[in-house]
């Protein structure tokens, strides 16, 4: 059979490539941009690529084409594909009948933590010898891709609620119909697709929906978003977790069959843990109590841990041997990953799509520079790249996500509703806007000093800033920059 696969360089759509060559077919693919890393992942597995959207890339005509949700009516690819009748289907779709329809899926969907969260159930059912199929939007540190086919029951997907295709405006996660469902939280985004967050709580209750009886739902206590859509029906068991929630408020939510995770932090930074899992018998009693010691920082990745875990005990594994997995979990590329360091400088890389996102990166590498000896500053550079953020619907709320940066400096695209004026004049700390990257460059050039970690966020390349800024910074002989 041969597919081919039109926008294949996005990471949703390249793990797809993955997964169909695995499973033996013929796999091609276009894209506008075909550049590495995922070029180079998908060449090394023979995946033919081809640069653009030609209709002779369609010649001799494939059994299936696979389209892109990017990819819309005017697309030359698109109006071969219609006119001629070929037959096509979206992404979701042939992931949902050709790969999971038989698998136990363990969906990941929420606005924030959706791949970490992924990346670590992924990573502690694997090390738990259970071999799972995954699919997950970021390249990690502990496999060797994005995506793989499995050798088990048990298949770890990323649940996006962007929608599937220019024919089809439900959200991805619809396909999956997950016998276990982490709903991780929920913020107004994707401002492009949907009008307000009511929209996207309708779509989260689409994915409540195809969760069977005998499933799992796994959700945060004190989510009203979560919440809202549940008391639109449930129809699964469900399991909450939290952080210092009160243990008779545990107790309470746990009885009569249910379970409460809860997590007391033993450092502020979160790289350490209690864990208590509370629900045996009718009285919600304590189950268990365990220590969870690792390289990740961060109160949000507490709660993305604590999400794993439930997950993974809903399929058989111990919370010990979960929790043997997270100490040897070395996260995902671009989740505060250090690009590295010059002359007492460090380079941090982070996908960054929305203003909680930057609230609670800067809040987690705050925490932990405070438990750091020596003087320190803690500097965002921010490209307001996502849709949501471009249309400048959360303008003060990226005002308030920087409080904990002793600078913020914002890269100014071409178009944007942004007012990048008041983001400087209305910033708590100081700040500053250029239009290009050359300009951010030489401003931290001019600025940047030792001790100082610089926190580049952004859901795009930004221009290969993280490069330029080391080489900018290094003034050695060797050093002399280049941008």
């Amino acid at each position: 059979m041969h597919v081919h696969i039109l926008g294949i360089c996005g990471t949703f759509m390249g793990s797809l490539a993955i997964i169909a060559k695995q499973l033996g077919y013929r796999v091609s693919g276009s894209d506008a941009n075909v550049y590495p890393p995922m070029s180079t992942q998908l060449e090394e597995l023979g995946i033919e690529l081809m640069e653009g959207f030609r209709p002779e890339h369609l010649y001799p005509e494939p059994d299936l084409v696979i389209i892109g949700n990017a990819l819309s009516r005017g697309n030359p690819a698109v109006e071969h594909v219609l006119n001629e009748g070929l037959n096509y289907t979206s992404g979701p779709q042939w992931l949902s009948q050709y790969v999971l329809h038989d698998r136990w899926v363990l969906g990941v969907a929420g606005t924030h933590g959706k791949t970490s969260t992924s990346a670590m159930l992924t990573w502690i059912l694997e090390y738990a010898g259970m071999k799972p199929g995954y699919l997950i939007g970021g390249v990690t540190n502990n496999l060797p891709r994005s995506a793989d086919i499995g050798d088990s029951a048990f298949f770890v997907v990323e649940a996006d609620e962007y929608d599937s295709a220019f024919f089809d405006k439900r959200s991805k996660f619809v396909h999956y119909a997950p016998n276990t469902a982490i709903l991780n939280n929920l913020e107004f985004d994707h401002a492009d697709i949907f009008d307000n967050l009511e929209a996207i709580e309708r779509q989260f209750h689409h994915l409540v929906r195809t969760v069977p009886g005998n499933g799992l739902l796994i959700v945060p206590h004190g989510e009203a978003a979560i919440e809202a859509v549940l008391r639109m029906g449930c129809w699964t068991p469900r399991q909450q977790f939290g952080i210092a929630v009160p243990e008779e408020v545990c107790k309470k939510l746990a009885a009569n069959g249910g379970m409460f995770w809860n997590a007391k932090l033993i450092n502020g930074q979160g790289s350490e843990f209690e864990i208590t899992k509370y629900g045996q018998g009718t009285k919600g009693d304590v189950v268990s109590r365990s220590v969870v010691e690792w390289d990740v920082t961060g109160v949000h990745n507490v709660k993305n841990a604590m999400a794993a875990i439930a997950a993974a005990h809903h399929v058989g594994i111990d919370v010990g041997t979960a929790i043997e997995g997270l100490g040897q979990y070395k996260g995902v590329k671009r989740r505060m990953e250090l690009r590295g360091e010059v002359e007492g400088v460090k380079v941090f890389d982070d996908f960054a799509h929305h203003p909680t996102a930057i609230a609670t990166t800067l809040q987690g590498i705050y925490m932990k520079l405070k438990s750091e000896p020596g003087p320190s500053r803690l500097i965002a550079i921010i490209e307001p790249r996502s849709n949501t953020m471009k249309l400048g619907i959360h303008q003060q709320h990226l005002v308030d996500a920087c409080q904990k940066a002793d600078m913020v400096i914002w890269q100014k695209p071409e178009k944007s509703g942004l007012d990048f004026n008041a983001l400087v004049a209305d910033s708590k700390v100081p700040g500053y806007a250029f239009s290009t990257t050359y300009e951010i460059v030489a401003f931290m050039e001019e600025n940047a000093i030792a001790g100082d970690n610089i926190v580049v966020m952004s859901n795009g390349s930004f221009d290969g800033i993280h490069e330029k800024l080391l080489l900018a910074l290094d003034h050695s002989p060797a050093g002399a920059p280049s941008y």
